[in-house]
């Protein structure tokens, strides 16, 4: 099966309500990496109930609606499909009690030929379901590359925020737990590429990789020690690219350049010497 282009923009993708309980967002920003200090206070404001925060990186995993291209009817080959860029966007910081609503779609969807794939532009907008107030918008880029050359438009195409060819203003390591990726998936990514041996092997991989949404994590957590003292309120947005996959217990180096309204950053794993972020952009609100 092919895309048809029309079909898919307009797939009717499920809305999601989802109750947020504390043990959930404790849960995510442990899954991070938070309180490998424990005796760092602002740390443990994001695991501790009576005083708990949440990362702004985990409207990620707020209704999120599952991994829908895998449904035949997409005329995807979910096979071979890459999460390419991500963002997020923060209109004011996110409870970490409640129940929310997540309303996804296809934005845009761009053609680059027979043998070239095609790149899918998706937006979920998170709302408060008690009053209607949009939380978080973010907007993500899928590489499907197995499905190029159904007929669709070229363009545009999104451009990558500049990296500085200077040396970094700010540079924070971050190390990853070897098992982070196993309590990972219980947010709910599933995929048995980083849990099961096998399939990793399968997949080219000496062992289970860490989800890129959760490297996400990792940096929004840099950024936020970095540049906003730890306060969500701090946080505009964070925008990247996945440049290569990061192995559970690797460090992960957060370069950071400041600019007006916020900064540029990249992110690497020190023992590897491999940049596994790039592109990124930050701003504050």
């Amino acid at each position: 099966m092919t895309i048809n282009y029309e079909h898919l923009l307009n797939y009717p993708i499920p809305e999601i309500r989802q109750t947020i309980r504390w043990q959930d967002t404790a849960l995510y920003n442990f899954s991070i990496g938070l309180g490998q200090d424990p005796m760092d206070q602002k740390q443990l404001d994001f695991l501790y109930e009576p005083r708990l925060k949440a990362m702004p990186s985990m409207a990620v995993v707020l209704g999120y609606p599952g991994f829908w291209l895998r449904n035949p009817d997409t005329g995807v080959d979910w096979t071979q499909v890459l999460h390419g860029e991500q963002s997020v966007i923060l209109h004011r910081p996110l409870p970490a009690e409640g129940e929310i609503i997540g309303r996804s779609r296809i934005s845009a969807i761009v053609d680059r030929g027979p043998g070239k794939g095609a790149l899918l532009y998706n937006e979920r907008v998170v709302l408060d379901a008690k009053t209607g107030e949009r939380l978080a918008t973010l907007e993500g880029t899928t590489f499907a590359r197995g499905d190029g050359g159904f007929g669709g438009p070229s363009g545009p195409v999104k451009k990558p925020h500049p990296e500085p060819e200077r040396a970094p203003d700010i540079t924070l390591d971050l190390a990853t737990r070897p098992e982070q990726a196993i309590v990972y998936r219980l947010n709910g990514d599933h995929n048995p590429l980083h849990i099961d041996p096998e399939v990793a092997a399968k997949a080219g991989f000496r062992q289970p990789i860490l989800h890129g949404l959760c490297t996400f994590g990792v940096v929004c957590h840099a950024l936020m020690k970095a540049l906003c003292g730890y306060d969500p309120a701090r946080f505009g947005r964070m925008d990247l690219r996945f440049s290569s996959p990061v192995y559970p217990g690797e460090t992960i180096r957060t370069e950071i350049w400041h600019e007006e309204g916020g900064a540029a950053f990249r992110a690497r794993v020190v023992e590897r010497d491999k940049v596994v972020v790039s592109n990124g952009l930050f701003r504050h609100p």
